[in-house]
């Protein structure tokens, strides 16, 4: 998101602050609307405006400065919208759609909920840094269904630092052209052992702490001989 930030040393009266001649206003004590008003600080003014007595429940059209284009929706109480009665099922019934730029569906002190007979992600985007779907939780993802197919292309990988579980109270069935099975074991053979760069991968950075086998240097040692 893009922080929005303002001149704080500029005000109505001061110079480069909006101006005209024509702004208009109508209302009772239970609302206003206004038209080309200018804002507190002098850098935008607003096209239409619609206002309550209640300083946080308002819509706002502006037309210039720093906010030029904006709509801009306040409400103390729910904002809802409800639509597509008379649609059939396969219909699109709300789109919202950003030509450019992100969308942000943020609830500070409460939970977000997507419900549908189906929902459908996407991500479309080219090349290695765009086209990707990321989740984070703080805690935990959790999910529960009666089936849990994943499908990649390329590669899958599944990793964590403490404790992997796979259990199946039926039947597990590992599949695989080569299965490899490594454990730290292999820290103790020789680096050159088949295992050693898949124990690496696993553990980038570390280093392998090897023990010469006694076979190993009893031919080092026949070596050793022949070469005196």
């Amino acid at each position: 998101m893009t922080k929005r930030t303002e001149n704080s040393k500029l005000d109505r009266n001061g110079r480069g602050a909006k101006k005209n001649y024509n702004a208009i206003s109508y209302g009772t004590a239970q609302g206003r609307i206004q038209m080309g008003q200018i804002a507190k600080k002098g850098d935008v003014t607003t096209g239409v405006g619609l206002y309550t007595p209640d300083a946080e429940h308002q819509l706002t059209l502006d037309i210039d400065g720093q906010r030029k284009g904006n709509t801009t929706s306040i409400g103390p109480g729910k904002f809802e919208v409800k639509c597509g009665s008379d649609n059939q099922e396969a219909e699109n019934s709300m789109i919202l759609t950003a030509v450019n730029g992100d969308i942000s569906i943020i609830a500070a002190n409460g939970k977000i909920r997507l419900q549908g007979t189906d929902i459908e992600l996407f991500a479309v985007g080219e090349g290695s840094s765009k086209g990707n779907i990321t989740m984070e939780a703080t805690e935990s993802v959790i999910s529960n269904s009666k089936k849990f197919l994943v499908n990649a292309k390329n590669l899958y990988k599944i990793v964590t630092p403490a404790t992997g579980q796979m259990i199946a109270n039926g039947v597990l069935q590992i599949y695989g052209k080569t299965i490899q099975g490594v454990t730290d074991a292999v820290v103790s053979k020789e680096p050159k052992n088949s295992n050693a760069k898949f124990w690496k991968v696993a553990n980038p950075g570390a280093k392998l702490k090897y023990k010469k086998s006694a076979l190993r240097l009893a031919r080092e040692n026949d070596q050793a001989l022949m070469d005196q």
